[in-house]
């Protein structure tokens, strides 16, 4: 998000420069497991003035593809990056900002904030209670099953990463138990197209944060549970039952050696297929008053998500069953660098559409910033245009101030 921000400043002539924590593509790099994909086709991959050209534009790239696609923008776009910078301090001053850096310190009159919101895993307190002979995960010390200890492995979490890796653990030969929670259910493809071509074309994916009922609900979603493979498969919790995983409730609690899970996966998983049915319908609605039914196939719907017939409440972390448990538990941002009152008692920044309540700071990267689509790459554009639109009419009211 940076790199867009840079693009869109450049194009105003705004002196800038972008600070990187590590190499470009950083996080792409250094916080991913080996095997994941882009969840968005290929033709979605564009940042300002730049777009996927390969040969297989609805296929889902691979991390060696998508830090070679944010590197290549970086030099076409001739981004100011100073990489292995680390910001350790932003505080706000008089004429602007303070930024303390590992590599000198700097003087500016505003700041975007583009870290987004997936700066480090975020794990439920009950972990504390996990007996030490297991060993814990999470997405970022994740990199294949070669990591994992022999034996059993519990998951939590049943969103996007979730399934992944209970899908790839499952096929080295391990015995995995899926915790599963809110979740939300999509196929891979809908009716002959990929289900993210049906969130663009029927605008769902443009939705303004400012057209939504209730917004702070909605950004804290989890991600759906979909894969990008060749095969174009679909990942749900049918699929993976079907392959030997166990599906239960979500953990609830860690007493005396004892994981507690609750019920109500039937009504979970109810409630998942009741919204993306609803979904499914404003995708046929969609076709059918702008006339494209021709252009794709049939509405179809899919099986319910069958609820196993009973599913285990509790399970002895001490036995020896399981030996590893991964924390698919989502992420959250991280702003203890950031000395501006702006953070609310749940650690989120207080904005609107980016705009954050302190003159000339701002922030891109965070779920529904402005649309449906803003945590994406796809999304990258739109959201900087907009920001920086609003932090260049700043500059200028300060300017015009002084004169």
């Amino acid at each position: 998000m940076g790199l867009a921000a840079s693009r869109h400043l450049n194009a105003r002539s705004i002196d800038h420069v972008v600070l990187e924590r590590g190499e470009i593509a950083n996080s792409w790099r250094r916080e991913r497991w080996d095997s994941l994909r882009l969840l968005t086709p290929n033709w979605q991959s564009r940042l300002p003035g730049f777009h996927y050209e390969g040969a297989d534009p609805d296929g889902y790239m691979t991390m060696r593809e998508v830090i070679d696609f944010i590197s290549r923008f970086a030099a076409v776009s001739d981004v100011p990056v100073r990489t292995n910078t680390t910001v350790t301090c932003v505080r706000r001053t008089d004429t602007g900002y303070d930024v303390t850096t590992t590599n000198g310190n700097l003087r500016c009159r505003a700041v975007v904030l583009a870290s987004g919101a997936c700066n480090v895993p975020s794990v439920p307190s009950l972990c504390q209670a996990v007996p030490p002979s297991i060993q814990s995960f999470t997405p970022f010390s994740y990199r294949n099953p070669n990591d994992l200890p022999e034996g059993g492995v519990l998951i939590v979490g049943a969103s996007a990463t979730g399934v992944q890796l209970a899908d790839e653990i499952r096929r080295s030969g391990r015995s995995v138990t899926l915790s599963v929670g809110e979740h939300v259910r999509l196929p891979r493809t809908y009716r002959g197209r990929d289900v993210l071509w049906w969130m663009d074309r029927s605008g769902v994916w443009d939705q303004r944060y400012d057209e939504i009922d209730d917004v702070t609900r909605v950004r804290r979603l989890p991600s759906p549970q979909l894969i990008g493979t060749p095969q174009r498969t679909t990942l749900d919790l049918n699929a993976l039952g079907s392959a030997g995983v166990e599906i239960i409730g979500r953990l609830a609690a860690v007493r005396d050696g004892q994981a507690l899970f609750s019920g109500g996966l039937r009504n979970q998983f109810a409630l998942a297929d009741l919204k993306m049915n609803r979904l499914l319908g404003t995708f046929d609605e969609w076709a059918r008053s702008h006339e494209r039914d021709a252009e794709v196939d049939p509405p179809e719907r899919f099986e319910p998500t069958h609820a196993p017939a009973s599913s285990r409440l509790k399970i002895d972390l001490r036995n020896g069953e399981l030996r590893s448990i991964v924390w698919a538990t989502g992420f959250r941002p991280d702003y203890r660098w950031l000395d501006v009152p702006v953070i609310d008692d749940k650690g989120h920044l207080r904005h609107d559409g980016g705009v954050v309540e302190a003159p000339g700071l701002y922030a891109l990267g965070l779920p529904v910033l402005r649309r449906r689509k803003s945590t994406f790459i796809y999304g990258a554009d739109d959201d900087a245009r907009e920001v920086i639109d609003h932090l260049g009419h700043y500059l200028a009211t300060l300017v015009k101030g002084r004169s």
